[in-house]
Formats: C-alpha cells, sequence, structure tokens
C-alpha cells in the first residue's frame, strides 16, 4: 500500500510535507520550516510525527526541528556532510542510505548544489521523491555552496528517475519560474501549456506541486540542457551540456 501524503504551506513560499505509512502508522515530515503549520497538518491528519528527514541546513527547512523533537520524541535523520549544521539529528545518511517508514523502503540520492550536503528522499515503492531545493517544478535551486558542474550531476540523477515519480518540492515558486522558462524555451509548447495551468493555479490561491520527473524533462529547461532549440535560442549549439546549464543557472539568477 502506497504511503499517503499531506502537503501544505509554511512561511511564505515553503511547502511542509507529511509522509504517512498507513501500515505501520509511522509517519515522517520531510523538512520542518515552520511549527504552527506542521503542528496544524499533524492535527487535521490525526498522524503522529516518528522521525523528520532533513533534506538541508537553512533554517528555513530546519527552523522547527528541536520544537517537534521535544514534542513528539521524534528522530531526526539528516545529510552527514551537513550534521553540524542540522539542530537535533540523530541519524546521518548520504548517497546510497537506506531508511524505512515502516515496510516502506526510503533511498537517500546526495543531490548537493544547493548547498554542499543536500540530499533528496525516494521512496521507490510508492513513486514519490522528495527533492526540497534541488530540483523544483520548472527550475532548480540557487547555487549558494557549489559550482554549476555540481548541480548538474545531481539534477542528471533526479532526471533518471522514472518518468512517472511523483515530485514534491521544497518551494511554490512554480510561476516564477515558468517565465524564466519562457525566456529561454520560447517554443516549447509544452512548456506553454504548462504555464497557462500555473497561471490558473495560482489565480485560485492552489498549489503547482507536486509535479513528475517526465514533466519537468519536457518543460523545465534546467533538465533541458541539451534541448536543440533551447540550445540554439542561447547560441550554445555546439557547447558542453554543463556549459549550457550553467548558461540557463546565470541567467535565472539574473532574470
Amino acid at each position: 500500500m502506497p504511503v499517503e501524503i499531506e502537503q501544505f504551506m509554511c512561511r511564505t513560499d515553503n511547502f511542509g510535507v507529511l509522509v504517512h505509512d498507513p501500515i505501520s502508522g509511522q509517519t515522517a515530515i520531510v523538512d520542518a520550516p515552520e511549527e504552527a503549520a506542521i503542528l496544524a497538518a499533524i492535527k487535521r491528519t490525526g498522524w503522529t510525527p516518528t522521525m523528520i528527514l532533513t533534506t538541508h541546513h537553512h533554517m528555513d527547512h530546519v527552523e522547527a526541528n528541536l520544537a517537534l523533537k521535544e514534542r513528539f520524541k521524534l528522530r531526526i535523520v539528516g545529510p552527514e556532510a551537513e550534521k553540524a549544521k542540522i539542530p537535533g539529528i540523530d541519524e546521518t545518511v548520504e548517497q546510497g542510505s537506506v531508511i524505512h517508514l515502516g515496510d516502506e523502503r526510503i533511498e537517500v540520492i546526495a543531490t548537493p548544489g544547493h548547498t554542499a550536503g543536500h540530499v533528496s528522499y525516494y521512496l521507490p515503492a510508492s513513486n514519490v521523491a522528495f527533492t526540497a531545493d534541488t530540483l523544483f517544478a520548472l527550475g532548480c535551486g540557487r547555487l549558494f555552496e557549489c559550482k554549476p558542474p555540481v548541480m548538474y550531476e545531481s539534477l542528471k540523477k533526479l532526471a533518471a528517475l522514472p518518468a512517472d515519480t511523483v515530485v514534491y518540492c521544497g518551494h511554490e515558486y512554480t510561476l516564477a519560474n515558468a517565465r524564466f522558462a519562457l525566456s529561454v524555451d520560447p517554443t516549447n509548447s509544452a512548456l506553454k501549456e504548462r504555464t497557462r495551468k500555473i497561471e490558473a493555479l495560482r489565480a485560485d490561491n492552489k498549489p503547482t506541486l507536486p509535479t513528475t520527473i517526465g514533466e519537468e524533462l519536457s518543460t523545465n529547461p534546467f533538465l533541458r540542457w541539451h534541448d536543440p532549440a533551447i540550445r540554439k535560442h542561447l547560441g550554445m549549439e555546439k557547447a558542453g551540456d554543463v556549459e549550457v546549464f550553467a548558461e540557463i543557472r546565470k541567467r535565472k539568477d539574473n532574470f
């Protein structure tokens, strides 16, 4: 039986997520941006959390760690490379680590780029990935601690997941990302159609997530460094894939 997922807003544009295994009754929180919003989701669902899956050390992803740990006596899991920066961490993980939520297998994918130790969590049986600030809907995270080749390799790992993998990200940035994506991929009909849907969702104050790997492969310019139309638009027909990715990221930073 696949996991059940409750997605909700935290802070101004962070997503909070509860992941519930209905067989064991265990529940994970993916990152802890804001205590009040998470407690409201726990009350709404009736799910008692047993662990926090931390993706990276930024405060808008770990702010509620200690408060939630004190309240629920839960276990905090996070990247080995950032353990000194993650409040209350109990268990560290890295590329290839496996943890469990009941019988649900959670595979850890190292996805540095936004931060040097960022990880993503992949649940193959439920066909779900939690990519936080590495892969966004129509975007990717800013490169605060790493160079473009590092993020490029992380995105390649995520792009290789099955196309129907359902993806939950860390922020509601999709509309802004769509507007940028059109600036580098203006002839993409799938992107234009997706942008129209995103505009309608946001006009109704509805979330644009989750997405899928397949949808990102067809519309997210940060996964489309190989695309001839994008390369032509950038004047980079003969450039390497990493160069094209780096140029797209640079343009997004200045957009």
